[in-house]
This record gives structure tokens, C-alpha cells and sequence, in this order.
């Protein structure tokens, strides 16, 4: 635990007497930013700062929700979190003769592109999003 506490003080996290630790917002960042790299696990990275998963997956919701800027990491070549927000919205009322503008929605996630129709429902979209989610 000596070695554990020695590492988390030289992050800046603060140790008291009692126990409790006070987690800057950049040593929480770091922990998520560790846990996106590839075949590193919640557990691994949490067991490393001494800490639960479940405290390491909160840090990383905050993270998704923006509430935590990750550090900017050479290694990463995608973004790590972005918000996808899909909803149904009523066309643009055009003009006889005019060209209709962005006839299809397309999704892509590494190497496979989905092409669908543009009146495509939000609902639909959401569920083949999480269909593909991967993990990174």
C-alpha cells in the first residue's frame, strides 16, 4: 500500500490520515485515458491506482458525459468519447425543382459503412449504433 500511496502523491492525489483521498481532475482523467488503450482492462487500471472498478467506471461515465476532459494521449488515434444525439426531425420544406439535400445517413465504424435512407427513424438509428458498439 506504501508504494500505492507513494505513486498516487506523486499524481498530486491527496492523502489524509483517515484514509480518504482527494482525486484531481487530471489523475482521474489519467485513469480513464489508461483504461481506452488496447487490452487494458477497468480492473487492471483500477487495482493499479488502488482503487475499485466501480469508482474507475464512474470516472469514466463522467468522462463520457464531458464532465472529465481527457488528456490528450500521441497513442490515440480516434476520439475516445463523443456524444451521439439522433432525433426525428421534420424535412426542410424545398422548393419544386429543388435537389434534395443529404439523401442518406451513413454510419461508420473502422472498416464497415452503412448506407441507410435519410427518412430513417431515430429509434432505428440508435439500435444499430449500439448494435455495432465495440469495444476499443
Amino acid at each position: 500500500m506504501c508504494a500505492t500511496n507513494a505513486f498516487l502523491r506523486s499524481l498530486g492525489v491527496e492523502i489524509h490520515a483517515s484514509g480518504h483521498r482527494r482525486w484531481p481532475d487530471e489523475v482521474k482523467a489519467l485513469a480513464v485515458a489508461e483504461t481506452l488503450r488496447p487490452d487494458a482492462t477497468v480492473e487492471d487500471v483500477a487495482a493499479r491506482f488502488g482503487i475499485r472498478p466501480n469508482q474507475l467506471s464512474g470516472w469514466r461515465r463522467l468522462a463520457k458525459d464531458g464532465a472529465l476532459v481527457l488528456p490528450a494521449d500521441g497513442d490515440v488515434h480516434e476520439p475516445v468519447f463523443a456524444p451521439l444525439v439522433v432525433c426525428d426531425a421534420e424535412a426542410p420544406a424545398r422548393n419544386a425543382g429543388d435537389r434534395p439535400v443529404g439523401d442518406e445517413i451513413r454510419i461508420v465504424v473502422g472498416d464497415v459503412v452503412l448506407h441507410l435512407d435519410a427518412d430513417t427513424s431515430a429509434g432505428r438509428i440508435a439500435d444499430i449504433v449500439r448494435a455495432l458498439r465495440v469495444r476499443s
